[in-house]
C-alpha cells in the first residue's frame, strides 16, 4: 500500500508491506522491518516478542521532548493486546497506549501528525 505524504508533519510512512515500512523525511528515505517513529525522526527497531514488551523497549520514544500524548503500538499483521504491565508503565509516565494492527497504526500516524498531534509510534513487522 502507498500512503501520500503530507507536508510539514515530520517523517511520513509512505508505504508498508511484508518487507517493512517505507519512511520519508525531507531528503531521507529508509525501509525498516520494524519501526520507531516520532515527530522529528524514525529508526529501525528490534522489538522483543509482544508478550515481553516493556517500557525499556520504547525508551527512545519516551525521551523525546515534548513527550508524546500517546504511543501508537502496531502489533503486527493482527491486533493483539499489549502486556498490561507495559500499558501501566507508559501511563505512569503520562503516555497513553493505542494498540492496533501495524497497517492501521501506519495510517493513523499520517492522520494524527497531519492534525499536529504529538504522538510516537512503535510498529511490529507485518
Amino acid at each position: 500500500m502507498r500512503i501520500e505524504r503530507e507536508r510539514g508533519v515530520g517523517p511520513i510512512i509512505t508505504g508498508f508491506s511484508q518487507g517493512g515500512f517505507k519512511v520519508e523525511a525531507d531528503a531521507f528515505r529508509g525501509v525498516y522491518r520494524a519501526l520507531l517513529i516520532w515527530p522529528d525522526g524514525s529508526d529501525e527497531w528490534a522489538p522483543p516478542a509482544l508478550d515481553a514488551l516493556n517500557a525499556e523497549a520504547v525508551a527512545p520514544l519516551l525521551a523525546i521532548d515534548p513527550r508524546p500524548e500517546f504511543l501508537l503500538l502496531g502489533t503486527g499483521a493482527t491486533m493483539h493486546r499489549p502486556p498490561p504491565a507495559f500499558v501501566r508503565a507508559l501511563e505512569a509516565q503520562g503516555v497513553g497506549v493505542e494498540a492496533m494492527d501495524s497497517r492501521a497504526a501506519a495510517r493513523a500516524w499520517a492522520v494524527l501528525r497531519g492534525e499536529g498531534r504529538q504522538v510516537a509510534g512503535a510498529l511490529y513487522p507485518l
